[in-house]
Parts: structure tokens; sequence; C-alpha cells
């Protein structure tokens, strides 16, 4: 493939309702661009699932090269960082291995399988309230509410909390946009502490009133005598709580967007329900949940004929990658929900970073997408308007007409 120069720009007109043009090109420009702003950015799919792979760092600590956005010592200090930096989203091992081991055994298949009657339960509630309207806004009946409710639940948190916690979350995922401005940054910090605060007297009410969820198991989660220390508990709810409903609503309503534009593809999962568990892969791949990742590197990394130096911050755009034809094929645009090899999207992370709720995501989204199809065979898309994040890009309102 030949080369072209192209800087990466996500901020370019268009980006937020087609980025799939700009990644074409940030791919044919090579394996790897060291960009104006001080990071670097990979985007074909070997690069990008080898980068989820490696041993190199989550941990802001190594940085030595500092993006922009990142500039000032005080930018990479820990307590300056969402969830105090503990989460196991910003954490190597040895901690991230004993955080994930105390955190999984709260999380486990078992537990997982066990939600499925009360996600088909939500999924028949909303599915008959859109038939009601008639048109109705698929995020708010169904995308939005469905992995809200069983996170919240999942975590036994109070339903008096969820409006503000809401809000709040909607604030902190912010942090994972690149070039945040400094305003955002501020609103970024000031709704991380609130949380903080909130779940810490969540925690504290929760020692005394334990019952069956989420977080009473974390709370008396332990490992040969290891237990979470507060603000790690603290920082592990957080984090579970705001990756437990907000990619999903990303993937459930693009998911359903790229189904109803596609009604041979709808047709043939309402006429071949085996193709469920292809079709949640190939829909995460088709449209990625999460477009970028990052790692920073802790030995120099060799991408093509370019040597990234050791302390680099390195984006590896995923979204590029779940469409890179030198992987997928000469149809890597093409939705196709029998796609053999769709399981192999990196949507969801590898290796020890592998998404903890992965097995969640896609338990909710294989009730949702063939009972959606089924339900509404002549559905179609009225509007849709986009949340504008560069990252974790997705539907702020989709109305769809059944």
């Amino acid at each position: 493939m030949s080369t072209e120069t192209y800087v990466f720009d996500p901020t370019a007109p268009g980006f937020i309702d087609d980025p799939y043009p700009h990644y074409d090109r940030l791919r044919a420009a090579g394996p790897a661009q060291q960009h104006p702003l001080g990071f670097w950015i990979i985007a074909r799919h070997a690069d990008v699932a080898a980068l989820q792979r490696s041993a190199h760092s989550v941990d802001e600590a190594h940085l030595r090269h500092l993006p922009a956005w990142k500039s000032g010592s005080a930018e990479v200090r820990k307590e300056s960082r969402v969830m105090g930096g503990l989460s196991m989203l910003d954490q190597d091992p040895p901690d991230h291995t004993r955080l994930r081991r105390l955190v999984s055994k709260a999380f486990t298949p078992r537990a997982i399988e066990s939600l499925q009657p009360r996600v088909e339960e939500l999924v028949e509630e909303a599915l008959v309230r859109i038939a009601a309207a008639g048109t109705a806004d698929v995020i708010a009946e169904l995308a939005f509410p469905l992995p809200f409710t069983i996170i919240s639940e999942m975590l036994g948190i109070p339903v008096g909390e969820h409006t503000r916690l809401r809000e709040l979350t909607a604030t902190i995922v912010l942090v994972f946009e690149p070039f945040a401005s400094a305003e955002t940054q501020d609103r970024i910090r000031a709704a991380n502490q609130e949380l903080f605060g909130m779940v810490r007297e969540l925690i504290r009410w929760k020692r005394t009133t334990s019952g069956d969820d989420l977080l009473s198991a974390l709370i008396s989660a332990e490992d040969d005598g290891d237990m979470l220390s507060e603000d790690e508990l603290i920082s592990q709810v957080m984090f579970l709580y705001i990756a437990g409903h907000e990619t999903t609503v990303t993937h459930l309503g693009s998911g359903i967007r790229s189904l109803l534009q596609h009604p041979d593809q709808a047709r043939r999962l309402r006429n071949e329900p085996e193709l469920a568990v292809s079709a949640v892969d190939e829909l995460m791949r088709f449209d990625t949940p999460v477009h970028l990742m990052r790692r920073i590197t802790v030995s120099p990394l060799r991408i093509g004929e370019h040597e990234i130096p050791a302390g680099s911050w390195v984006i590896g755009a995923m979204a590029a990658a779940n469409r890179d034809p030198e992987f997928w094929g000469a149809d890597a645009d093409e939705l196709r929900l029998d796609r053999s090899n769709a399981h192999q999207n990196v949507s969801l992370g590898a290796g020890i970073h592998h998404c903890l709720g992965a097995a969640l995501v896609r338990m909710e989204a294989r009730v949702v997408f063939p009972r959606f199809v089924t339900r509404f065979p002549e559905a179609v898309v009225v509007d849709q308007t986009w949340n504008g994040r560069i990252n974790l890009r997705g539907l702020a309102t989709l109305t769809v007409a059944v």
C-alpha cells in the first residue's frame, strides 16, 4: 500500500459523523505516525493487537515524552488522575494482577449468566414501550437504561443515587478523549472528586447493610489474606460502574443503527438465530464502541521503520484496526454477520487488560440485537445525533419509527 502525507486530526470537519475515511488515510500513511502534539499513533490490526498483548505500560508514571494535553509534571501524578490512578485501567503487574484477581472473585461467568433473565425482562419492557410509542429514541428507551440498570443492580447502588451518578460518569468519561481542553479537564477533576466521595459514603453504608450484590462481594473479596484498601475499593467500584454501562450504551445504539442501515443483515439475524454470537462481534468490529487505546512504552517499540522511544504515549486506533483490509480482506468496510473471524476484532482488548466485563456486554447485546430486529422488522431510522466524543464515539439519540 502506498503511503501519503496525512496528520491524524479527529477534530476535522465530518470526523464525528464518519471517522472511518480518516482511519483509512491514517493506515495508508504508514504503520506509525509521530504526531505533532507529542504522541505516536498506530492503526493496523497486527500492530494494535500486538500492542494490546505487549508488556508496555498503562501507568502514566512511565511517561517521559508528554503529549500536549499532558503538559506539566503535575498531570502525571497519581493523585491528579481519575480514580486516583488506582483502578485496574491504570495499573501494571503486579498491582494489576492482584486487583484483577480480587475483583474477578465477584465478577464470575456464572454471575453474568445468572443475570440473563433480568436482562431479557428489561429488554422486553423497553420493546413494549417502543412499540406503544411507534416512534421512539432507542438510546433513551433501551440502549442506555439496560446496561445502566444492570450494573447499578449488580453493584447494589440505591435508586435514589442514579441521577447524579449518571451526570458525573458522563463527565468523567471525557478523560478518555484526546485533546481535552483545560476547562474540560477541570470539569473531569471536579466530577471525579465528587463521585469518589459519593462512592466512599456508599461503601460505608454497604458495610452495615451487606447484601447479595457486587459491592458487598468486593468489600469482602480476599485472596490469601489480601484485601482491597479503601481507596482501591472506591476506585474499582468507580471503574466497574463507568465501564459497566458507558461503552455498552455505545455498542447497543451503534449496533441497532448498523442493522437498520443494512436490512439484508437484519433479515439474516431474524431468520438465522444461530448468527447471534458472531453478529455481536461483527457489529462491534464494524462500529467500534471505543476507538482509541493507549500504552506508555517501557522500552523502545519497533513499528515498521519507526522506533518509538521508551516513555512515549502510544495510541492504538482500534476502530482503524477493525477496518484494516490487510487483515479483514477487501470487504472490511462491509457489515457481514457471518464473518468467521469477527471475534478477532480488537474492541475489547487482549492480554492482561482484556475487558473484565466482556461476557456481560456480549450477553446484553446477544439479547438485544435479535429481539429488536425480530420485534420490529420494518423499523427505520428517522433521526440521529452523535454524542460529540472522539474516543467513546456513539449516538446521543437514535429516533426510530417501528
